[in-house]
């Protein structure tokens, strides 16, 4: 019989997610996390298989029982999102938004313990936080092209996100960081400096000149409780799922934080700003927010500055992951399609809101 305790606590400690650098999609977890995922889920190991989907801030597999996808397991970065209290508090967010009238998200599995975080030890003595999530049968949006004609219920969910927030008490002890700009492209941000990207003196000054511009359009903005609070901040293709029925579904929380509440506008179109379809995408989405809350002129330049922010500092994220954390082929656009983004943002900030149709504010 498995001791449970030996492989599940509440220990802290400093590993690192290049210990899953060698691993390649579809292959096995190691054994350690294998062990212990079946241990703290009650599943039985003889049954079961564990094969990585991807690594990014996360290691992410899915779980196989009698050899059918029945979940998702979730390994945190160390340290990413401060421990095992700010993964309970993520789901605690995420308990609450299952309240919210027509929105479809994914379900978390709670362990044997009854609890929904699991904290595993590998051969080190090192221990991981892990959690268990139902596995929604589907398409990502990512892998279907053009993804533009489902933003406008997109818009529309993250308007009804916000609303939850501004009226929602967290518990005692929630603990979750913050999207500040500073945390976006500031001298140390979370997830590295798109300064380092290979550009020509052009081209840098150019995101130079509309990275500041952009930043002077925050700066600008008030912060208060219609405009910040906890937010999903990954509202992007890959972190949804067309069912086969044709419902969408939100995943992946693990970004949750606290932010200005139109920076889901900005992460919903990130990596792609630079597509033919993205202003079609933007479009729909502020089409769709407007149904629940209206924007104002001023919550357009928000919208679009954050825009321009978010696409550099996934600039500086495509630096510091894996390729394959993107689908093929888009890490290598990334560079130019920021130029090309900067570019269009100084000739016309609201450049994603104005091709096409166009959206008019309300209020």
């Amino acid at each position: 019989m498995t001791d449970v305790t030996s492989l599940v606590d509440d220990l802290d400690a400093g590993p690192s997610l290049h210990d899953f650098a060698k691993l390649s999609k579809g292959d096995p977890a190691p054994y350690w996390l294998f062990r212990g995922v079946c241990a703290a889920w009650g599943i039985e190991a003889s049954s079961a298989r564990i094969d990585l989907i991807t690594v990014s801030e996360n290691a992410t597999f899915v779980l196989y029982i009698n050899g059918k996808r029945e979940g998702v397991v979730r390994v945190s970065q160390p340290g990413y999102v401060g421990g095992p209290e700010a993964v309970a508090s993520e789901l605690s967010w995420l308990a609450a938004l299952h309240d919210v009238d027509d929105v479809s998200l994914i379900d978390p599995v709670p362990t044997v313990r009854g609890t929904f975080v699991a904290s595993i030890r590998d051969f080190r003595g090192s221990v991981w936080t892990v959690i268990s999530t139902k596995f929604v049968e589907g398409t990502v949006l990512e892998d279907l092209g053009d993804p533009a004609e489902y933003y406008q219920t997109i818009g529309t969910w993250a308007a009804k996100f916000h609303n939850q927030a501004r009226h929602w008490k967290p518990p005692f002890n929630f603990k979750r960081f913050t999207w500040n700009t500073t945390d976006m492209v500031g001298q140390s941000p979370r997830w590295g400096r798109w300064e380092n990207a290979d550009l020509s003196p052009d081209d840098r000054a150019a995101c130079d000149e509309a990275l500041a511009r952009a930043l002077s359009v925050v700066r600008r903005y008030p912060v208060n409780e219609r405009t910040w609070g906890i937010i999903h901040a990954d509202l992007r293709p890959s972190n949804i799922i067309r069912r086969p029925d044709g419902r969408l579904t939100v995943i992946d929380f693990d970004d949750c934080g606290y932010s200005y509440y139109l920076y889901d506008y900005a992460s919903s179109l990130s990596f792609v700003e630079h597509e033919p379809y993205a202003p079609a995408m933007a479009q729909s989405w502020a089409r769709g927010y407007q149904q629940i809350t209206p924007l104002t002129e001023q919550d357009f330049d928000l919208m679009s500055a954050l825009s321009m922010i978010r696409r550099m500092q996934m600039l500086g994220w495509t630096i510091t992951h894996r390729k394959d954390a993107l689908p093929d082929g888009l890490a290598d656009q990334q560079a130019p399609g920021s130029v090309l983004c900067a570019r269009r943002y100084l000739d016309d900030p609201r450049w994603l809101l104005h091709e096409g149709e166009g959206v008019e504010p309300l209020g």
